[in-house]
């Protein structure tokens, strides 16, 4: 694939601890960060997926159980009929589709007029009793934010499985045929770049032209929006960084790479992320770490408090650098 990441940078100390993410804020006099507003809850609805990425921070797959229950659905659509200041609902995994309550979230968001986003693999519309999806998400004009790290066949495949690369492209064939990334369509269809290795993304501009350029060259597909999203140095990901003796290295790039101006736009300071068992965190990253919104008793979104939560003191650690280095990294992709 013809790009450039951003180079790696020698390290500033000669011995390595686990950088302090409040340090670097402190330098910049951004510390604490606080959340501005909820706008946004970006929902795990389970841990179960049709794949088994190499850098997947959720680590999830197919033999994964856990999965959001209609009860818990029920007390988000409360706190969507309580809370109008919400109109978006982030859907994530997993592959969100394979929870079996999804299509009835969808359904039910859809009916207060919520902005609906799924964050789909692409692969999960060939899964058994999953092929009408493509035509449902169409229907609830659902805006997709869909996986693709690369427009060659060898690099997905080799972080996201055998195959994937062909049946991805066939799925955005499906949606293109839909009017899904069509100039007025309205149907929204953007796809997610992450590196293969301990390197931050290239810029997000140009990459999305690249894709453009060799996805409508090759194959005709046509998408509106690239997010770049730098991968975070947790779960699966972490333990590759650890076995190839990369830890320190990557942890030392995104600290040496901090951009204070991401620190304005970061995702949680937007949104609440719920756990597939209803628990509350400030970012979906967060969840992973089982680190809920403090204070921690009432991290429920059956206790749902706007007026406490709205401007909390936000949990923070090492990982968070992740979202600050270079042009900055979210949900919504670069930025700065």
């Amino acid at each position: 694939m013809k790009t450039s990441a951003l180079p790696m940078v020698a390290p500033v100390q000669p011995s390595w601890i686990a950088p302090s993410f409040e340090q670097a804020l402190a330098l910049h006099h951004s510390l604490p960060l606080k959340a501005q507003v909820i706008s946004t809850l970006q929902v795990n609805v389970g841990k179960v997926c049709n794949q088994t990425c190499h850098h997947c921070h959720v680590d999830a797959g197919p033999q994964r159980t856990e999965s959001m229950s209609r009860t818990t659905i029920d007390q988000i659509l409360d706190v969507l009929d309580r809370t109008p200041q919400i109109r978006t609902v982030d859907i994530t995994g997993g592959a969100p589709e394979m929870n079996p309550h999804f299509e009835y979230l969808v359904e039910q968001c859809r009916a207060r007029d919520c902005r609906v986003i799924d964050r789909c693999n692409l692969t999960v519309f060939y899964v058994k009793g999953k092929t009408h999806l493509p035509r449902f998400l169409a229907d609830h004009r659902v805006d997709i934010v869909a996986s693709l790290p690369c427009y060659e066949a060898d690099n997905v495949d080799q972080q996201r499985g055998k195959g994937v690369f062909d049946r991805s492209i066939t799925a955005l064939q499906t949606l293109n045929g839909l009017g899904y990334g069509a100039d007025g369509s309205g149907l929204m269809l953007d796809l997610v770049y992450n590196p293969l290795g301990p390197v931050l993304p290239p810029p997000q501009v140009e990459l999305e032209q690249d894709f453009k350029d060799e996805l409508g060259q090759q194959f005709g597909i046509q998408f509106n929006r690239l997010y770049t999203i730098t991968n975070m140095p947790i779960s699966r990901f972490w333990d590759e960084l650890h076995d190839a003796g990369q830890l320190e290295h990557y942890y030392t790039l995104l600290l040496n790479n901090f951009n204070p101006l991401a620190v304005e736009g970061l995702m949680c300071r937007s949104l609440l992320s719920v756990g597939w068992d209803g628990r509350l965190y400030d970012c979906d990253f967060n969840q992973m770490l089982d680190l809920p919104i403090q204070p921690d008793s009432q991290a429920w979104i059956g206790r749902f408090n706007l007026s406490e939560w709205e401007h909390r003191s936000i949990v923070v650690g090492p990982h968070c650098l992740g979202c600050t280095a270079g042009s900055g990294s979210s949900c919504g992709g670069a930025l700065t």
